[in-house]
């Protein structure tokens, strides 16, 4: 092994396909956007090189910060409610003594499978204001409450995030109840006899010990709220007037809806980097070395 490991050619040979598939498929567009976004550019016609204009344009752009804001919004309620009731779930579980189990655990992980569209369409109907579900609870409940969700400015943007964190939650909530069973249960045990009662056992082991597969659920789920999309375009259509925007919405709007292409990838550009941001933030946070058991 160590003689392989030394030979430079062999390690050349069996890392090149991986080099040029990656430079292919993730850097090469990736640098075309960065190129492109300081061009004034229809996406048709040859553009015209302005430098950094459409960055100067983008921090003057109001637009820009109300999506930059509700990118936020997205991510942290994404990050909130599918890992933290996604763990909630998970220990759950993974108790032996709770009764069905299985069928839980893929009941748990159904909306996950299902288009966006139909869950888009189900949420439309529960968020009407007249004859939805989520008012008629209220009604029930004696709450004298009522609200058109998707068309009030100050909830939609809410509304369409806890549509996202409904669907994918069992994604996390899968991820999460591998890492616990992964882990020895001799650990827990080892906590019980010094004295811990079970969900503190969990609060300071189980959980330290999951720091791996929190850290990748934590990169997904704000990476994946700042490049949220497909929700806002089936239920609002970035309204009421923009306040369900997020930057590739703005993106898509400059790009394919105006017909500024070049602006469009400028947004794009700024959208690689704040994920790149907060991907290492996260690895930087919850670094394993860091971790107290």
């Amino acid at each position: 092994m160590n003689k392989f490991l030394g030979n430079k050619a062999a390690i050349l040979l069996f890392t090149l396909p991986t080099i040029v598939l990656f430079t292919v498929i993730v850097m090469w567009p990736t640098m075309q956007v960065f190129y492109r976004s300081m061009y004034d550019w229809d996406g048709l016609n040859p553009g015209k090189f302005i430098f950094l204009d459409n960055y100067i344009r983008l921090f003057e752009d109001r637009l820009f910060y109300t999506s930059l804001k509700n990118g936020a919004i997205f991510a942290a309620m994404l990050a909130v409610l599918q890992i933290g009731i996604g763990t909630v779930l998970a220990l759950t579980i993974s108790n032996k003594k709770i009764r069905g189990r299985k069928f839980l655990r893929v009941s748990y992980f159904i909306p996950v499978v299902l288009s966006v569209t139909v869950v888009c369409q189900l949420w439309l109907a529960m968020y009407n204001g007249e004859y939805g579900l989520i008012n008629k609870i209220f009604e029930t409940l004696g709450i004298p409450y009522r609200q058109d969700w998707l068309s009030n400015g100050k909830t939609a943007i809410y509304a369409v995030a806890a549509v996202n964190a409904w669907q994918n939650m069992g994604y996390h909530f899968a991820l999460l109840l591998a890492a616990v069973n992964s882990i020895p249960e001799q650990y827990l045990e080892a906590a019980k006899i010094d004295g811990a009662e079970k969900w503190k056992a969990h609060w300071k082991v189980t959980i330290p010990l999951m720091a791996e597969t929190y850290k990748f659920c934590f990169i997904l789920a704000i990476t994946g709220g700042l490049n949220a999309f497909a929700n806002m375009q089936i239920m609002t259509g970035g309204g009421p007037g923009t306040d369900t925007y997020t930057l590739t919405y703005m993106m898509y709007r400059s790009a394919f809806r105006v017909g500024e292409f070049g602006y469009g990838t400028t947004a794009a550009a700024f959208l690689v980097i704040e994920c790149l941001i907060v991907t290492f933030a996260i690895n930087k946070l919850i670094a394993r070395d860091r971790i107290v058991y």
